[in-house]
């Protein structure tokens, strides 16, 4: 990019600054730490950074422009100029009906996608009559037991008007069966639906466990929605391949990034293997990434992550497509950095991981409200975390230019230094044979473990600072905070929802159709249409994770996957 006579000068220039003006400053005075380090420490920052540190760059292989391979810029050619990314908050309160006040309440305000989070019973394929949903309806999410709870959270809510991404894994065909008949109620032709569900299981093996299935009839379920999806259901995404929990489990940024390409190459390779076409399902595929509060290096990750999946989908999957090789995803910030103590701290926090997803290009975006550390968000935090995104879009002009940052020689960088860190760690598991034998192995689960442990060492002593936790702090008084509590009486008033349901379906046709999904699992045809027909006929949640259990089985950690 630069006159090889340039950048001489350039370098001889910098030996001399650090020789004359730097080194003497440093001598005397020194410096807040040594060495100084990225947020996840897995790069050491330099004092400055100039046209040398980015000799190498070749501008049409290694950015291209915005629109165009290698994405590094953005995936489409205009990014926010032309339509300002989706701001998508995070809601599921206990109840269907709490749920759709807030989905109003947030659309009222200005929100422009839906996103919805389920409670631990629902995540985990139970009904909230169940012995082990007991103490947990309604408390992490809203509980969705039977299409009638599904029709009571999209009561006026036209779902050719608005897409929704639904946070759920191992019961994610479920789920979407639901949303599909909802859509076939309300007349919106299928090809209409717009949305996303989570649907990365092998995440929950690594991070969240609330898995369900074994690894191999889990990978079936998936690649039977990729393929119903491209047929019926095409814009809506099959999958969010999620780098969120892997960070939230305390990973580096470099590993969020490996980890996560790793299950996408899972995914593509199961399909293939399932005779799927690489083009004809891959347009479907989304990331979910977390946002961290090194602006900065979540920059440099997302660009990253963007020239990595056009170059795997390109040279290992032959993807023709350019829709294929494009990474596109959803950013939250990040839950694990907000702090109990002085929580108006973590306003600050969540406006710049904002920032940051926003400077790296995000498709969509979720603001987590200051008092998620302490309970679910109460109105007022929900409306004022996406204040914060609507004030980044129309006033902090961060939207006006694309990748704004592109040119940086410390971003230029940093991209690249963590691009080849992911890509040594893309290159340690497929030495272990593929990442779902790497995760089997122990060995992704042990590196996440380890900067975990590390991470929280440097916080006990105080190496890392976290203000108004370990240093800034104040005396305060818990009982000030204004905390969303759910009522005792409200997982007594669901399962009584749930027994009405019962009560009213046609029996008969809820047998069949669950005898239909036991034949399908145990043969080899696709789930979804099965799935659609049971949930019809208000078949629970529960009975039908229930059928694919008898059929599947349960995963039990420590088992071959």
């Amino acid at each position: 990019m630069f006159d090889p006579d340039d950048l001489a000068t350039i370098r001889e220039g910098r030996e001399e600054w650090e020789a004359e003006t730097y080194g003497p400053t440093v001598d005397r005075f020194g410096e807040r730490e040594d060495p100084f380090e990225t947020d996840t420490g897995g790069q050491e920052v330099d004092a400055l950074y100039t046209p040398a540190d980015v000799a190498d760059l070749d501008y049409e292989e290694d950015l291209g422009f915005p629109g165009e391979e290698p994405y590094t810029r953005g995936v489409y050619s205009t990014m926010y100029r032309g339509r300002l990314w989706t701001m998508r908050q995070y809601a599921g309160m206990g109840t269907a009906t709490e749920t759709n006040e807030r989905f109003n309440y947030l659309m009222d305000e200005g929100q422009t996608g839906l996103s919805m989070a389920f409670d631990l019973p629902t995540q985990m394929g139970y009904d909230s009559d169940a012995g082990m949903a007991a103490g947990e309806v309604g408390k992490a999410g809203v509980a969705i037991d039977s299409l009638r709870d599904m029709e009571t959270v999209f009561d006026g809510i036209p779902l050719d008007e608005v897409s929704t991404s639904m946070t759920i894994n191992a019961p994610a065909s479920v789920l979407l069966a639901m949303y599909i008949a909802i859509g076939d109620q309300q007349g919106v032709p299928r090809e209409e639906l717009r949305g996303t569900i989570q649907n990365d299981v092998l995440k929950e093996y690594i991070a969240r466990n609330t898995y369900i299935y074994p690894p191999e009839p889990s990978m079936r379920i998936i690649t039977d929605i990729f393929e119903y999806c491209a047929a019926e259901v095409p814009n809506f995404n099959t999958i969010s391949i999620s780098g969120y929990h892997i960070r939230e489990a305390g990973s580096t940024a470099a590993q969020e990034i490996a980890f996560t390409l790793a299950d996408g190459i899972e995914y593509v390779e199961a399909a293939q293997e399932a005779g799927l076409d690489v083009d004809e399902f891959a347009p479907q595929l989304s990331f979910f990434f977390a946002s961290y509060n090194n602006i900065l290096e979540e920059v440099a990750k997302f660009r990253a992550a963007r020239r990595m999946w056009q170059s795997i989908m390109t040279e290992r999957f032959d993807a023709e497509k350019p829709a294929s090789r494009q990474l596109k995803f959803h950013t939250q910030t990040a839950g694990s950095t907000l702090t109990a103590q002085q929580i108006e701290n973590n306003v600050v926090r969540v406006a710049y991981q904002a920032l940051a997803a926003v400077l790296g290009g995000t498709q969509s975006l979720h603001t987590n409200g200051k008092d998620e550390a302490l309970s679910l968000p109460t109105e007022q935090s929900v409306r004022t975390a996406l204040r914060t995104q609507q004030i980044l879009a129309h006033e902090s002009g961060a939207a006006d230019t694309i990748d704004p940052l592109g040119g940086s020689y410390y971003v230029e960088s940093l991209t690249d230094e963590v691009e080849a860190e992911a890509r040594e760690i893309l290159e340690a598991i497929d030495s272990r044979g593929g990442m779902r034998q790497a995760i089997e192995s122990g060995w992704v689960q042990r590196e996440i473990q380890d900067v975990a442990y590390e991470r929280q060492e440097a916080i006990e002593s105080g190496e890392r600072i976290i203000v108004g936790v370990n240093e800034y702090t104040v005396e305060e008084d818990a009982q000030d905070a204004d905390i969303e509590e759910v009522p005792e009486e409200q997982e007594r008033n669901q399962i009584e929802r749930l027994e009405s349901v019962k009560a009213e379906r046609d029996d008969e046709a809820v047998e069949a159709a669950l005898a239909a999904l036991h034949d399908a699992a145990e043969g080899d045809e696709n789930l979804m249409p099965s799935l659609v027909d049971a949930v019809k006929t208000y078949a629970t949640t529960g009975e039908i994770c229930d059928v694919l259990r008898d059929v599947f089985g349960e995963y039990q950690p420590g088992a071959a996957m």
